[in-house]
């Protein structure tokens, strides 16, 4: 007689996490967020000189005009138009539009204020001589990444925006006092992304806790937000390394 094989219980290692058990992992990895690298955390405590952060302004640019370029791609993968409708508003927050009268000059041209505030010229802010070999493959990565990967995962890795909001207000909190030479104006575009990173964290979470539901996708999801961070980080070792990091 055949014999009817044990019934084999589910560990606990390959049950899926709750929602809420999820999303506590997710946030849980703000502990490698980029707001502690040393290169950060020198920007954000004043022991910055004008050439480290104009450095690091000049370097970043290069981040800011290549989210967009990365949101389309995103898009350019996704099939649900509501989705769509959705996600293109982070193009528009960093490109600018102008519609039905209503105008606004997106992220981009406000970092390019910000550039100005602290010293440097839009040519040469604009023409990326200041860009660092290591910003620029780090940077790129993360945009091919978004371009190969399924949307579901591109947009998880938009979720190091669960902890953008703090470093934005550190650098309102900290700047004028440390470096009152930068221009205020300068500072718009870190005021505008403390609000416009709360929004886009709804999105990116809503949809990245509906489709990572069991164990090994929640754990493919922890891996690709991990390299998200990885690459924030990796951007502030190429600004390290070619500014320096003053003790």
């Amino acid at each position: 007689m055949s014999q009817t094989p044990p019934t084999v219980n589910a560990t606990p290692s390959s049950q899926a996490w709750t929602r809420e058990q999820f999303e506590a992992k997710l946030r849980e990895r703000g502990r490698a967020y980029h707001i502690h690298h040393p290169f950060n955390v020198m920007l954000n405590t004043g022991r910055a000189t004008p050439e480290q952060v104009r450095g690091w302004v000049a370097n970043r640019f290069y981040y800011q005009i290549s989210i967009p370029i990365k949101d389309a791609a995103v898009l350019s993968n996704c099939p649900d138009p509501e989705m769509r409708r959705g996600w293109v508003q982070r193009i528009l927050d960093h490109d600018g539009f102008e519609l039905n009268g209503i105008r606004d000059e997106g992220g981009v041209e406000a970092w390019l204020r910000l550039a100005t505030a602290v010293g440097l010229t839009r040519e040469e802010v604009l023409d990326l001589r200041h860009v660092a070999p290591a910003m620029r493959f780090a940077v790129d990565a993360y945009v091919n990444f978004a371009r190969r990967a399924p949307w579901q995962e591109a947009v998880c890795s938009s979720l190091t925006e669960l902890f953008a909001p703090e470093i934005h207000k550190q650098r309102l909190s900290t700047w004028p006092e440390h470096y009152p030479w930068i221009e205020p104006e300068g500072m718009a575009y870190f005021r505008n992304r403390v609000s416009q990173a709360r929004r886009d964290v709804e999105q990116g979470l809503s949809i990245t806790l509906a489709h990572f539901t069991t164990r090994p996708m929640q754990e493919r999801a922890l891996e690709v937000l991990q390299l998200k961070l990885d690459i924030l980080w990796a951007m502030n070792d190429a600004m390290a390394l070619k500014y320096g990091v003053t003790a």
